[in-house]
């Protein structure tokens, strides 16, 4: 017997069974003991039902716990500048007999080190004009790029299963090829600038791709072999540059290159000369449009997505997950060298040495962390940790306040980003589907 045999005729008499609370009862014939909804009614909660589900999509997404991580990070930040501060410290010892001196303290302290961190990244009022105010904005925005685009790579690795921890590496050997490049050969500026570029995507692709190739062929752990990577190329780098007929400037004695023709150097376009936007930033955009594409639009990166949810699954469906594997690392240390390139070519004065990545290799898996690893996310994780390296330098100039607090803030970022939901009992947010479950669990007791 069916269960809809077994149902009750409509209007039987004889007590309720479960199969009747479904929405079919709500046709019953009239004179039965049942009851339907009015139209208004349904509409009424149809409509909230709408509003429910927008905000359990915003409350669930992970873009509100991301920001709400950074805005946690800042207050932590906050409260490590004030118990640091020796004014503040001093104020808190008669705090019962005078709270306002505290409060006051305070106020000057952390209100005054992220007033100066939005003035040293942002705008600066102080400024005689609004070009020489807006000039922070423009350090951002050169500290941000190089983060863009090695953040970039790095999210393609994470988004095809791979963890690329050797971006310092890719970016010492993507700013040896530019560097090279564009000492070496004298030509127009319009061939010489994307060559040179051109030459640091080689050089970064070819040192993520030997990961891939070992990861692919001999079962390599990439995370052992990018490190030790870094390393070769560290060592490598400080060779050339220390050795005569190789890398080492002319006439010099100290482990350093030659200087940038100045056909390759990236133009400015926006502020002063130096001082202002080079076209730099043009080229993050344009990788950041050309990853989305990649990663959302093309059928590589939906098997790079496939990979990186489930290898077992992308083999069942023919995909050469070793093959992939190479491609994931090649594409992502050739946007890892772009900003290598970047390094010694928005250089316009001297050579560079050894330190030219400057820790981006590292920064960009936190970019990539507080991005989610997808293109658009990096992209804004990469202006604010520009702002928060621009900023921490006027903090530092002006407040003596340690730089090393951006360090914190960034720490602190990545701590509230693992765990999210530590930010979610913060700020007492439901964790994701627990109203279904409670949703679920209310019509089943209607029901029952």
């Amino acid at each position: 017997m069916t269960d809809r045999e077994s149902a009750p005729e409509p209007g039987a008499s004889g007590t309720l069974t479960e199969l009747e609370s479904d929405d079919r009862l709500q046709e019953s014939e009239p004179g039965t003991s049942l009851t339907t909804e009015r139209p208004s009614d349904a509409e009424g909660e149809r409509g909230d039902d709408r509003w429910s589900t927008a905000l359990r999509r915003i409350t669930d997404g992970s873009v509100l716990v991301t920001i709400l991580a950074v805005v946690l990070a800042f207050v932590a930040s906050g409260i490590l500048i004030a118990v640091t501060d020796p004014t503040v410290t001093g104020a808190m010892a008669y705090f019962f007999g005078r709270p306002s001196s505290t409060f006051a303290a305070l106020g000057h302290t952390v209100g005054g080190a992220f007033v100066s961190m939005f003035r040293g990244a942002i705008y600066d009022p102080g400024q005689s004009s609004f070009g020489a105010g807006i000039e922070s904005l423009w350090t951002t925005i050169g500290f941000a790029t190089p983060l863009i685009v090695a953040g970039l790579g790095v999210a393609v690795s994470f988004r095809s299963g791979l963890f690329n921890i050797g971006g310092q590496g890719q970016i010492l050997i993507g700013a040896a090829c530019a560097g090279w490049f564009g000492y070496s050969f004298s030509m127009p500026a319009i061939v010489h600038i994307p060559l040179t570029v051109i030459a640091g995507i080689v050089g970064g692709a070819i040192w993520g791709g030997i990961v891939g190739l070992l990861k692919s062929r001999t079962g390599a752990h990439e995370v052992i072999v990018t490190i030790m990577l870094n390393y070769v190329a560290l060592y490598l780098l400080q060779y050339a540059l220390s050795t005569k007929g190789l890398m080492q400037a002319p006439g010099s004695t100290n482990p350093q290159s030659a200087a940038m023709r100045p056909t390759a150097i990236l133009p400015t376009f926006l502020g002063a000369h130096g001082a202002g936007v080079n076209v730099g930033i043009l080229i993050a955009i344009g990788a950041v449009v050309v990853t989305w594409w990649l990663m959302n639009r093309s059928t590589l990166g939906f098997q790079f997505r496939t990979v990186g949810e489930n290898p077992r699954a992308a083999r069942v469906a023919g995909m050469n997950v070793g093959n992939l594997t190479i491609w994931a690392m090649l594409i992502s240390g050739a946007l890892v060298g772009i900003a290598g390139a970047y390094q010694v070519q928005a250089a316009v004065t001297t050579g560079f040495d050894s330190g030219i990545d400057a820790g981006i290799g590292f920064d960009a898996i936190t970019v990539a962390l507080l991005g989610r690893s997808k293109p658009w996310g990096v992209f804004w994780a990469g202006l604010l940790f520009g702002a928060l390296k621009a900023g921490g330098s006027y903090v530092q100039a002006s407040q003596g306040i340690p730089i090393d607090i951006v360090s914190v803030i960034q720490a602190l970022i990545v701590l509230f980003i693992a765990a999210p939901p530590l930010v979610r009992a913060i700020f007492r947010i439901p964790q994701p589907g627990a109203r279904s479950k409670r949703s679920t669990k209310s019509r089943k007791a209607v029901a029952a």
